[in-house]
Formats: C-alpha cells, structure tokens, sequence
C-alpha cells in the first residue's frame, strides 16, 4: 500500500480494502457478506434509481492515544436510518445487525484508521437501497445494506476555523411535512444547486430558512445551526430538519458545561443576538460561524469579528473531541471500542 499522507487528507472517497453488505429477500435479512468489490450489480428498475428509495448514514472510527479503535454513537446511527425506514417504507434493519456490519467493515480496513493526532479518522458510511425492480410507484420488496469505509481529513479545509455563510431565499432545503427530517438522497440533491451557487460567491455552504414562511433558521446544507447567547446553547425545533447525531451530543455537553438548551424555532432576526454561532454535523463536528450575510436584504450577522472560533464553540469542540479519541471519560456512553 502506497504511504498514505494522514496529515493532508481531504474529505473524500479513498479505496479501501473491503465492504459488507447484507442483503434483505423474501422478508427476511440474509447473512453478513464480505466484499472487495466497489461496485453494485442492481437490476435497471431498482426503487431507488427511480423512486428514490435509499437512506445513509454517516459516523466515525478514531484511534486513540492507546491505540484503541472507538465508534462514536453507533447506536444512535442505526436508530437514525431504522426512522428512514419507517418514513420512505424501507426494511428496517436491526440495531444489532446494524453493530455488527460497521464493527466487521473497521476490523477489516483496520490499517486505514489514521493515527493518533493526525487530524483524520475513518469514516464510515451505511447505505441502505432498494434494490426490487419496479416501475409502479411502490416500495421495494428486495434491499441491500452496504457500509463502506475511507480514511478522511477535515470536511473543511481549514479544519476548525470560522467560516462565511449564506443565507438563500430562492431555495428551499425541504418542506415542513416532507423528508426533511430522515436522511435520504433527495434531501441532499436538493442542495447541490444552492450549494454551488454560495461556493461561486465565496462563501463556504448556504442556509435555508423555513419553507413555509422564510422566517425562520432551518439548516445549513449539510448540517444543523446553533447559536450561543447568555450562557444558552439555542437550535432550531422544525419537522423539516434532521435530527443531527452531533447537535444532540453538543447539547448534552453543553448542559454538562452549565449552559441551559433551548431547542426552539430561531427568527432570522435574532441572529443578531448571539456572541458565536456554529453549523454542526459528522463530517464537520463543529464549523465555527465567522458570519452569515443575507445578501438579498443587504444584512450581514458577525460573530466573529477577529476571525478566530469564540471560546463555547472552541470548548464544546475539544470536549466532543476528547471524548471520541478515549482522552476524556465516556460518561454517557457515547463510544464502542473495537475489538
């Protein structure tokens, strides 16, 4: 293997030496399957080419100063994609089938978990497909689940460094009583449109408002919002929002640091008000706020008039770092060590 640079690394796709897949017939999940193959062989009328029947996830493995391997929330992720399931009616695959694909897929790419200190970690990403053929507008009888790995560096490039904003009102993330709130596909695709339109003007990713009346805070591109203020950790409650593994650990700790939590719908306005902002998510962990401009009404909201992240951001990131790599206690038993 070609000496990987662990330092440099970018957020992106890297082969590695296996996946697994476990596949869902005739009601039932099959046994666990090893594969080195990085591709998927699907009949042409698969539900989710045409339906948008798939669901993902995404986590991480980190190698501790011990040299030990640990999963942060493993369960929760599997919890997560079991409510896509139940919202785009895909099989739900069990928490311990779950546990035991993303446990196999680490000990089998164990040499691409980067080092202690390196800056990067492995990530992890479950899929889930339907893979029945159909033309009418009907859920899958068939699916495959497949979790791939790939050593990644920051999803940032500058890592944990504040960054520019965008907040666009010609685009919506997702409506009120849609999919929002499950981690689908669709929910991404449509954002690729915004999102390159904020990269063209400079800015790192864009926000969304409400779809209903554009008022209030929804979600980054790819991740959640929240606000700090009079020792308060705020994000926005929505049914149009995913539910963020990352923000609900934030707020965890956040409560364990002394703050109070508020999860509330969050007007535009108040943006204003907050001494540090952040976007938040797996891939990112926390993306400090430098500033979100709203270009169409001529407004922009500071909170970060140095450029530096403020100190909350800076405290909840260590903290939830520390964690993941085994430097603090696990008091809320967050983390899976590998076996």
């Amino acid at each position: 293997m070609k000496e990987i640079d662990w330092s440099n690394l970018s957020f992106g796709y890297m082969k590695t030496d296996y996946n697994v897949r476990i596949n869902f017939r005739e009601g039932a999940w099959g046994e666990l399957e090893v594969s080195s193959s990085e591709y998927i062989n699907m009949h042409m009328a698969a539900t989710c080419l045409h339906y948008g029947q798939e669901a993902f996830e995404g986590l991480k493995a980190f190698r501790g100063k011990d040299g030990k391997i640990r999963v942060f929330r493993l369960e929760d992720n599997a919890a997560r994609m079991q409510d896509t399931c139940r919202g785009i009616l895909m099989a739900e695959l069990p928490t311990e089938r779950f546990r035991e694909a993303v446990l196999k897929v680490i000990k089998l790419n164990e040499r691409f978990v980067p080092p202690y200190e390196s800056g990067a970690s492995l990530y992890i990403r479950p899929l889930l497909i339907g893979t029945g053929a159909q033309v009418g507008v009907h859920p899958a009888d068939e699916y495959l689940f497949l979790v791939l790995v790939t050593p990644v560096g920051p999803y940032f490039k500058g890592g944990f460094s504040t960054n520019p904003y965008v907040i666009f009102r010609q685009f919506d993330r997702s409506a009120p009583l849609g999919t929002g709130i499950y981690k689908v596909g669709g929910n991404y695709a449509a954002s690729l449109r915004a999102n390159k339109m904020a990269h063209d003007l400079g800015y790192t990713s864009e926000f969304y408002l409400d779809a209903k009346e554009k008022k209030y805070i929804d979600e980054c591109g790819a991740a959640n919002f929240f606000g700090i203020k009079d020792n308060t950790y705020i994000t926005p409650l929505s049914t149009s929002i995913l539910p963020s593994i990352t923000n609900k650990s934030l707020m965890q700790l956040a409560e364990d640091m002394g703050m109070k939590v508020e999860r509330r719908p969050v007007p535009e306005e108040e943006l204003s008000t907050f001494e540090e902002a952040g976007a938040c998510g797996t891939a990112a962990v926390i993306s400090p706020i430098q500033r979100i401009d709203d270009v169409e009404n001529n407004k922009s909201y500071v909170f970060s008039k140095d450029g530096k992240p403020g100190p909350v951001c800076t405290k909840l990131y260590n903290k939830l770092r520390a964690i993941q790599y085994g430097d603090e206690p696990d008091a809320h038993g967050w983390v899976t060590i590998v076996e």
